[in-house]
C-alpha cells in the first residue's frame, strides 16, 4: 500500500491539512466502537450517538473553513469586478491580460477549494462505508436521511458544494468578457455559444461535473459498459497509448455489433422456424434462451483467457459463430430441432463481450476510454435495433443447391457469412498488443491497477482519502500507517484495503454489499422484464393479432431504435436534474407499471394495449438499465474493477441467468396452452420488479 498512500498523498493540500476530515481519527473510532459491540451489546445505541456526534463535528469543521475560502473568494472576485468595470469605462486595452491574469490566480485558487471539497467527500463516503462493513447495521442510511435533509444540513456543503457555483459563475463571466467579447457587452448569459472555451475555465467545469457527479451523454453512456474510468495519471499511461490501435479497438466494436445482431436477428421467426421442424411455437424461448445459457460459461473463460491475448479469443469467437450461425440455418433442411439447439449453444459459446471490455480497460488510453466505452454500448443498442430490422428484410423462399433459403434460415447464412467476413478482416488487421504479458501480466496489472487506479475509487463512491495530516502529527510515516490500526481487525483492514483483483467467483460474491446486491437484483429484473416481452412477441402477437414475421420485425425494430434517444435523453438532462437514485426508483416504477398494463384481463386484449405497454416497458428498463449501471460503477468495491471476475462479468451473468430463467419461463408457461402464456410469463416478472423497488427503498440512502 506504500505506493498507493504515497499517491494519495500528493494530491493533499499541505497547508490546508488541519482542515480535512480527520479520516485516521475517524478509522480509529470504529476500532474502539467494535470493542465496546463486543463487550455489550447495549452500547450499539451509544455508538450510534457517539460516532454521528464525531462526525457532525468533522464536517462542521470542514465546512466552515470552505465558507471561509468562498468568502475570501468572493471578496477577491469583487475587487476585480470593480477593476473591470473601470476598464471597460476607459477602453484600456492593455491592462485587459494583466486582469486576465488575476483572474486566472483566482480560478487556481478556485480549483484547490474544489479539490478540498471532493477528497473531505471522498472520504466521509469511505469512512460511512467502513462503519456500516464492520457493524453489520445501516448507519449510513440513517446519518444521511436525518442530515441530508435538514433545512440547516452543513451535508449538503460537502456533497452538492453549495455557494461554489456562485463563484464559478461570476469567474466565467468575467473572463469570457475579457477574452471573446471585448467592446461588444455580450454576456455568456445572452449567447452562451459565442464563448470560446477558456482552459481555466474547462478546468473548474470538470472539477464541478466530478465533484456533482454531473455528466454529459458520453460520460453517462460510457458507464453503462462498466470499464473503469481512470481519474489519475500512471506511469501505464505511456505504455497504454503505445499500445493503442484504432483498427484493433473498430474490430472489438464490431464484434459487439454483430454479436447483438445475431441474437436478436433470430426473434421474430424463432415460433415460426419450431413448428417448422415439428415443435411448440412456444419452444421459442427455449430457441432464443439456449443461447443465454451457453453465455454464462463463455463469459468465464474469456474473460481469463483475455488476462494473456485478445487476438486468440476473437478468432476462437467467430469460428464458433461461424459454425453455430451455419447450423442453424442447416436445422431447417436436417428438419432437427436439435441441430436448431446445437447452432445457437455454439452461438452463446462464442460470445466474446468480456474480451471487447478488457479491450477497451487494457488498451485505450485515458484520454479515449470513455469515447471507446460509449462506442461499445452504442455498438450493443444498434445490434439490438439492426437485429429484428435485418430479419425483416429477410422475407424470401429459395433454394439453392438442395439448401432452403426463407426467412426462418435466412437469418443463420447472413450471420454465418457476416462472422466469416469479419474472421478474415481480424486476421488481417488486428494487431496484438505487443508484449502483452510483459508489460501487463497478471500481477502487475493486478498490483498497479488496485493501487495506482483505485485513487479516485469508482468515480467518488470508494476511495481512501490521505491521512498525510495524522500521520505527521502522530510522527507516523507511510509505511507504519498502514498497520497503525488495532491488530485484532488485521484481516478485516486487509480484506477491505487490498485492491488486488479477486480470484474467484467465492471471493466475488464475498465483496458483494447490499447496495451491489440490489443493483444486481434491479439489473436481473430489467434483463428478465426486457427478455420476456422480445422473447414471446413473435408468439403473444401472431396468436392475439395475427401478425406476420415481418411485421413483428418491424415492430422490434422501432423498439430497439428508441435505446439511443432514451440514453440522450437521461444522460444529458435527467440525470443532472435529479439524483440517480431518483431516477432509478421513478424508472423501476415505471416498469412495474408496463407490467401492470400488459396482463390480459376481462377486456379482449388490443394492439394499443400491446403497443403501449410494450413501449412503456422497454423504454422505462432502458432508463432504468442507464443509472443502474451508472450507480453499480460506483458502489462496487474497486477490487470487480479489473481482473477476470469484474463487475462487467458480474453484470454480464446476472443479465445473461435473467434471459435463461425468462426463455425457459417462456417455453414451460408454453405448456399450459396459449390463452395462459402472457400472463403466466408477466406473473414473475411483476413480483421481481416489486421485490427490487422494496430492496431499493430499503438501501435508498445508501447510494447517497
Amino acid at each position: 500500500m506504500v505506493a498507493f498512500g504515497k499517491k494519495l498523498k500528493q494530491l493533499q493540500i499541505q497547508e490546508w491539512e488541519s482542515f480535512y476530515i480527520n479520516y485516521k481519527l475517524m478509522k480509529k473510532k470504529v476500532n474502539q466502537y467494535a470493542r465496546q459491540i463486543e463487550v455489550s451489546e447495549r452500547n450499539r445505541e451509544y455508538v450510534l450517538r457517539d460516532f454521528s456526534r464525531v462526525l457532525d463535528n468533522q464536517i462542521e469543521k470542514t465546512v466552515l473553513f470552505l465558507l471561509e475560502q468562498e468568502g475570501r473568494l468572493a471578496s477577491m472576485l469583487s475587487v476585480l469586478g470593480e477593476q473591470h468595470d473601470a476598464l471597460v469605462q476607459r477602453d484600456d486595452a492593455a491592462m485587459i491580460p494583466e486582469l486576465q491574469e488575476s483572474y486566472i490566480v483566482v480560478g487556481k485558487e478556485l480549483l484547490k477549494l474544489l479539490h478540498f471539497v471532493e477528497l473531505n467527500a471522498i472520504g466521509l463516503r469511505k469512512i460511512l462505508k467502513k462503519f456500516d462493513k464492520r457493524f453489520g447495521y445501516k448507519f449510513t442510511n440513517y446519518y444521511v436521511k436525518t442530515r441530508a435533509s435538514h433545512p440547516y444540513s452543513q451535508l449538503k456543503q460537502v456533497f452538492k458544494h453549495v455557494g461554489i457555483s456562485a463563484v464559478v459563475g461570476t469567474l466565467s463571466r468575467h473572463l469570457a468578457d475579457l477574452k471573446d467579447h471585448q467592446g461588444t457587452f455580450i454576456s455568456i448569459y445572452d449567447q452562451p455559444a459565442l464563448s470560446l472555451p477558456d482552459p481555466m475555465i474547462e478546468s473548474i467545469r470538470a472539477a464541478v461535473d466530478r465533484l456533482s457527479n454531473s455528466i454529459d451523454f458520453l460520460q453517462y453512456i460510457g458507464k453503462h459498459a462498466l470499464i473503469p474510468e481512470e481519474e489519475l495519471p500512471t506511469n501505464a499511461d505511456n505504455d497504454v497509448d503505445e499500445r493503442y490501435h484504432f483498427t484493433s479497438l473498430l474490430l472489438n466494436l464490431v464484434n459487439t455489433f454483430l454479436y447483438m445482431v445475431n441474437t436478436y436477428i433470430i426473434v421474430p421467426t424463432a415460433d415460426s422456424y419450431s413448428l417448422s421442424l415439428g415443435a411448440a411455437a412456444t419452444v421459442c424461448g427455449a430457441v432464443i434462451g439456449s443461447m443465454a445459457v451457453a453465455q454464462v460459461f463463455s463469459s468465464v473463460y474469456f474473460s481469463a483467457w483475455s488476462n494473456k491475448s485478445y487476438l486468440k479469443p476473437l478468432i476462437f469467437s467467430s469460428i464458433v459463430l461461424f459454425i453455430g450461425n451455419t447450423l442453424y440455418a442447416l436445422a431447417y433442411d436436417f428438419n432437427s430441432i436439435y441441430v436448431l439447439f446445437i447452432g445457437r449453444v455454439f452461438c452463446g459459446l462464442g460470445s466474446a463481450r468480456a474480451v471487447n471490455r478488457r479491450y477497451i480497460s487494457d488498451c485505450v488510453p485515458v484520454k479515449l476510454r470513455m469515447k471507446a466505452s460509449a462506442g461499445f454500448v452504442s455498438a450493443s443498442a444498434l445490434g439490438m435495433a439492426c437485429g429484428p430490422a435485418l430479419a425483416a428484410l429477410l422475407q424470401t423462399n429459395h433454394s439453392f443447391f438442395f439448401i432452403t433459403l426463407n426467412e426462418n434460415t435466412l437469418p443463420g447464412w447472413v450471420m454465418a457469412l457476416a462472422w466469416l467476413v469479419y474472421l478474415l478482416w481480424l486476421w488481417i488487421s488486428f494487431r496484438e498488443p505487443y508484449n502483452n504479458e510483459k508489460l501487463n501480466p497478471p500481477a502487475l496489472r493486478e498490483t498497479s491497477n488496485g493501487l495506482e487506479n483505485a485513487a479516485l475509487e469508482n468515480d467518488v463512491s470508494e476511495p481512501l482519502l490521505t491521512i498525510s495530516l495524522e500521520k505527521q502529527h502522530d510522527g507516523h510515516n507511510d509505511e507504519d500507517d498502514d498497520n497503525d490500526d488495532d491488530e485484532e481487525f488485521n484481516n478485516n483492514e486487509e480484506a477491505e484495503e487490498n485492491h488486488q483483483p479477486v480470484t474467484s467467483i467465492v471471493s466475488a460474491y464475498k465483496l458483494l454489499t447490499p447496495s451491489v446486491k440490489v443493483q444486481l437484483l434491479i439489473y436481473f429484473m430489467l434483463k428478465y422484464a426486457m427478455e420476456v416481452l422480445l422473447a414471446e412477441s413473435s408468439v403473444i402477437t401472431s396468436y392475439y393479432f395475427i401478425w406476420s414475421s415481418g411485421k413483428v420485425a418491424i415492430f422490434l425494430g422501432c423498439l430497439g431504435l428508441t435505446v439511443l434517444p432514451v440514453n440522450v435523453l437521461v444522460g444529458s438532462y435527467l440525470s443532472n436534474v435529479f439524483e440517480e437514485r431518483q431516477v432509478l426508483l421513478a424508472a423501476e416504477i415505471m416498469v412495474l407499471i408496463g407490467i401492470v398494463l400488459s396482463f390480459q384481463v376481462i377486456i379482449p386484449y388490443s394492439v394499443p394495449q400491446y403497443v403501449c405497454s410494450a413501449l412503456l416497458t422497454f423504454v422505462a428498463a432502458e432508463v432504468l438499465e442507464g443509472v443502474n449501471l451508472s450507480l453499480l460503477s460506483r458502489v462496487m468495491s474497486s477490487r470487480l474493477k479489473r481482473g477476470t471476475y469484474n463487475g462487467g462479468l458480474l453484470s454480464t451473468e446476472a443479465g445473461t441467468l435473467a434471459r435463461v430463467v425468462a426463455d425457459g419461463a417462456i417455453t414451460l408457461a408454453g405448456y399450459g396452452g396459449m390463452s395462459t402464456l402472457l400472463n403466466a410469463t408477466l406473473l414473475p416478472s411483476l413480483l421481481i420488479c416489486i421485490c427490487s423497488i422494496v430492496a431499493t427503498c430499503f438501501t435508498y440512502n445508501s447510494l447517497y
